[in-house]
């Protein structure tokens, strides 16, 4: 099987020092890794996705390394984690499943580990300059409210029609001055 054909690769960090004029230190940040890839099923229905499930297990280590080099951390210090595909229009949603779902996790968790939780996903079709909230929880407990958040992505030429933009995000905290959820009574399972 090829190996996944990479147009680009683009990482963002986004570091937040202030909120509501109160200073946050050390700062909160989340990175997000991303690698547009060609996808090999554009304009056409496959009953299999192989190659795209193929890429999926690559693409978990590399953005997932790429995004804790980009934080300069370690895996003790990954605190949440998220995953998300923008799939070009000559796509499915289907396409950016078979890269998120059924590989991507294993390599993910393996070098951000421990991380039992749930990786959150999303995923939609649309053009260049499409944006998606990748969604964020923590990686170790699903139920830390503290870590409910999202990283919004987007870039100006990708993904094109026979793409797919693949996202990692991942942070090294939860959100900044959060102050709902654990210890408020709210912590119970179905609680939000």
């Amino acid at each position: 099987m090829p190996a996944t054909e990479i147009r680009k690769i683009v990482t963002f960090v986004e570091e937040t020092r202030t909120e509501m004029g109160i200073e946050i230190d050390p700062p909160a940040r989340q990175c997000a890794a991303v690698a547009v890839i060609k996808n090999p099923y554009a304009g056409r229905y496959s009953e299999t996705l192989p190659e795209l499930e193929a890429a999926g297990a690559e693409l978990g280590n590399m953005l997932g390394r790429r995004a804790m080099d980009a934080l300069q951390i370690s895996a003790n210090q990954v605190q949440s984690f998220g995953k998300a595909a923008i799939i070009g229009e000559a796509g499915e949603k289907e396409h950016g499943a078979a890269c998120m779902h059924p590989t991507m996790g294993k390599p993910l968790r393996a070098i951000v580990g421990p991380a039992p939780s749930i990786i959150p996903s999303a995923k939609k079709v649309g053009g260049p300059g499409t944006t998606i909230d990748c969604p964020l929880h923590h990686k170790e407990d699903v139920w830390t409210f503290s870590h409910f958040d999202a990283m919004e992505v987007s870039l100006a030429d990708a993904p094109r029609a026979d793409e797919i933009m693949i996202i990692i995000a991942l942070t090294d905290s939860g959100r900044p001055l959060h102050r709902v959820g654990e210890g408020n009574g709210a912590t119970d399972v179905g609680a939000d």
